[in-house]
């Protein structure tokens, strides 16, 4: 399945935390947005790393499933580009 997450964390600590750990699971695509091919073991790394890092009292965080009929209808504006898993990121599923 693929995901994006997208959040809003208002301590800079707590978000650079969880950029960091994000960013070893999945794809950055802007400053607060990640997204990623995960399996089920991948997605509950993503939503532990999100329990842990984010506070739920300030902070906001979104992730989004979404089927390959919904990927195939993603809009891309300036200089965003469509997800392409890396060879590395094939290899780990």
């Amino acid at each position: 399945m693929h995901i994006v997450v997208a959040y809003d964390v208002v301590d800079d600590r707590r978000r650079t935390r969880l950029a960091d750990r994000l960013t070893e699971l999945l794809h950055r695509v802007q400053k607060s947005v990640f997204e990623g091919e995960v399996d089920e073991t991948l997605l509950a790394k993503v939503y532990a790393c999100i329990e842990e890092e984010a506070d739920p009292g300030e902070d906001s965080v979104i992730v989004y499933h979404l089927c390959k009929h919904c990927l195939g209808t993603v809009d891309y504006w300036g200089v965003a580009r469509p997800f392409s898993p890396s060879r590395e990121e094939d290899e780990v599923f």
